[in-house]
């Protein structure tokens, strides 16, 4: 298999990984660009991606590293959840999200983030404890959940709670997320794609951001139909089967950075 071949393969979750860190797909899009371009000037770095997604992320780690600052003050208009996001970033470290997000969301282990990150393992261990902090003291919103399966829906709720939110509503259709979006407005929606009478969960998240701008986390079995580049993509993306701690992380950076907008 050639290089581009391979590189290929993991550029869908390499871009989902840096629109979690950046919170803004066109700002992490850049950064891949950017990762891919210093690879084809680097015999030697392009080389090493031959070694799968730990070599690809380092690089990446090390093109957001050195150019962050310069992309985010050049970057001073966009959607309102870019501006935000961008807001939001100036204020933090963002360094306890990355580990946070590789060893959750990305599911690299401990090893694999500190080979990627340029650190120890005892490091990336501390910042995502500092992370899991930061999480516990975001403030509490209420949460709908649109999710044909029973038994996800009910774990999806134990974690919600958990964390110290509250469930506004549960849906497994379109129809029923209309009908709790009209009683109560959520804080946050956790949503699944296809539901339980051929409905759409994206219509249902589209219903829902017509009316009110609301971060949305979107699980599914089959995130490659929302990871074309063909359309404006979901932030936030999980894949089924899921671990509560992806999914704890996402509410973070959900929450962190805000609004979401409608898939166009």
């Amino acid at each position: 298999m050639s290089i581009g071949a391979e590189v290929a393969a993991h550029l869908p979750f390499l871009r989902r990984y840096a629109r979690a860190l950046t919170g803004s797909q066109s700002t992490g899009d850049a950064f891949v660009q950017a990762t891919l371009e210093a690879a084809l000037a680097d015999e030697s770095v392009a080389d090493s991606l031959r070694g799968g997604r730990v070599p690809l992320y380092k690089t990446f780690n090390k093109v957001w590293s050195s150019a962050y600052m310069e992309v985010e003050s050049a970057e001073s208009i966009g959607s309102t959840h870019e501006i935000a996001a961008q807001d939001q970033l100036k204020r933090i470290t963002p360094v306890n999200r990355q580990a946070l997000l590789l060893t959750t969301v990305e599911d690299f282990s401990t090893e694999e983030a500190a080979e990627i990150m340029d650190m120890s393992a005892d490091d990336v261990e501390s910042l995502v404890r500092e992370a899991i902090a930061e999480i516990e003291r975001e403030s509490a919103t209420s949460v709908l959940i649109i999710e044909d399966e029973p038994l996800i829906s009910m774990q999806l709720e134990d974690l919600v709670k958990s964390l110290g939110h509250e469930i506004c509503g549960t849906a497994a259709t379109r129809t029923q997320a209309q009908d709790v979006v009209a009683d109560k407005t959520p804080g946050l929606v956790l949503a699944d794609i296809q539901l339980a009478d051929g409905s759409s969960g994206l219509d249902a998240v589209d219903d829902i951001l017509a009316i009110q701008s609301v971060p949305v986390i979107f699980i599914t079995a089959y995130p490659e139909r929302l990871l074309t580049g063909d359309r404006p993509e979901p932030t936030y993306l999980i894949t089924k089967p899921f671990q509560e701690d992806t999914v704890r992380a996402a509410i973070s950076q959900a929450l962190f950075f805000g609004s979401s907008r409608p898939l166009d």
